[in-house]
């Protein structure tokens, strides 16, 4: 798989975070065939990235 460049995303929180920011999930829905996924408390850590069908069935299963 080819790397991906993250570093001009928008990222989203997820709508399950908390008011002061805890137990954050961000992801990047700007990419059409993959998903990014990363921990707003530690950004630098970088982000898992999985396939659009993969993530769509995560959340489908929520």
């Amino acid at each position: 798989m080819r790397a991906i460049d993250l570093s001009n995303v928008t990222w989203r929180k997820s709508s399950y975070s908390n008011s002061d920011g805890g137990a954050c999930v961000e992801v990047a829905p700007d990419h059409p065939s993959v998903v990014p996924v990363r921990d707003s408390k530690d950004p630098a850590r970088g982000a898992l990235v999985f396939s659009a069908d993969a993530w769509a069935h995560f959340v489908a299963a929520q």
